[in-house]
């Protein structure tokens, strides 16, 4: 009876204390990197300002970093959309480098002038993109809890250029699935989704119209999620992603496209989270990366947000953090995006898109002042 009573007074004297003190300790650890010899050393990296509010944003991405003392220095191109082809020293530059960052570039709409976007993808072999469509704190939408990482192939498919006119009046297109991309963008899916501590890939899809193209894809993205038991797998129609996307879009985690549904979905998802104006994006290979803004650069020949400067850089600042991240300095990634999260919570500073008045310098401005 007695050690009872003795068990019984410790259990209550444990019960009875108070947990705050640990619980603050465990709260402000820090996480601890243990750099190899060299890895502080600046890292060049290929800037690309594009066309019309291209040099006006990654001006402002220049300004942040510079603040921020972030080891990376730019070699910078002038290069713009009505170009022919890439020239051959941007090329160059981005595989020494490896790592790119780009403004917005102007693709003609018919002519015979191809996308110089596309140019670089299937150049440097860039066969993932991805968007990452979230709410941003202090910006009210009409859907919460939305956080979706949209990953699709980006070489083949409707984008691979192959159209000839067969007689006057009737244009063939051609759509190229191949296994051998399927798989190596599934992969990256799952990979991601696991690295990230996601927990579901959907791939999308419209097999049940293009069933050997199509259910390629769909077999590619099988046969890679049996190798990942612990991230739950499903697969979705086009048409009906884009309804569930705009009617309960919480549902959705990782997802995996082939080339032409994912341009379309990650615009959709962009404009659920709130728009495009701070999705962050980027485009990856085996050895090569360029960060981008995420969802469509619809804005790049706004001449009014241009000549009133008030284009809005976040979506780029964004971007340069996954950059950041890509180049393995977590700590200045967060520093980044903390400071433009403040920012854009406070209220005080917004560009238009984003329901404020102020210019892209005025943004800049606050940010800088808002780095730790």
């Amino acid at each position: 009876m007695a050690r009872r009573s003795v068990a019984r007074s410790l259990l209550n004297n444990l019960l009875s204390m108070k947990l705050e003190p640990c619980s603050r300790l465990t709260a402000s650890r820090s996480v601890t990197y243990m750099p190899r010899p060299g890895d502080g050393a600046p890292r060049p990296v290929t800037l690309i300002p594009g066309d019309g509010i291209g040099p006006l944003v990654t001006e402002a991405v220049e300004q942040v970093m510079t603040a921020m003392h972030a080891p990376v220095y730019f070699e910078k191109y002038d290069i713009h959309g009505d170009m022919k082809q890439v020239p051959q020293e941007v090329i160059d530059s981005i595989r020494k480098n490896k790592v790119c960052l780009k403004g917005g570039l102007k693709t003609p709409v018919g002519g015979g002038v191809s996308s110089l976007n596309v140019q670089l993808r299937k150049e440097l072999d860039l066969y993932a993109s991805l968007v990452h469509c979230s709410n941003l704190p202090g910006l009210p939408t009409r859907h919460d809890n939305v956080d979706i990482v949209v990953i699709r192939e980006n070489t083949e498919g409707e984008y691979s250029g192959l159209e000839h006119e067969v007689v006057p009046g009737v244009v063939e297109s051609l759509k190229v699935i191949t296994k051998f991309c399927s798989e190596r963008v599934a992969q990256y899916a799952f990979e991601y989704a696991y690295l990230n501590n996601r927990k579901k890939v959907t791939a999308v899809h419209k097999a049940n119209i293009m069933k050997l193209a199509d259910g390629l894809f769909l077999e590619s993205c099988r046969e890679v999620a049996m190798r990942y038991p612990g991230i739950k797998y499903n697969e979705i129609i086009v048409d009906n992603c884009c309804m569930q996307l705009v009617s309960k879009p919480e549902q959705f985690d990782v997802m995996v496209t082939p080339n032409l549904y994912g341009n379309l979905v990650a615009n959709t998802a962009a404009g659920i989270a709130g728009g495009t104006g701070f999705m962050p994006g980027g485009n990856v290979g085996a050895g090569h990366a360029i960060f981008e803004q995420g969802a469509s650069a619809g804005n790049v020949g706004n001449e009014k947000l241009l000549d009133q400067k008030k284009a809005n850089p976040v979506a780029l600042l964004f971007s340069s953090a996954m950059m950041l991240r890509h180049l393995q300095f977590p700590s200045f990634a967060d520093r980044l995006e903390t400071a433009v999260k403040r920012v854009i919570s406070e209220g005080k500073y917004r560009t238009k898109d984003l329901g404020g008045q102020n210019t892209t310098q005025e943004v800049v401005d606050a940010i800088i002042a808002a780095l730790d």
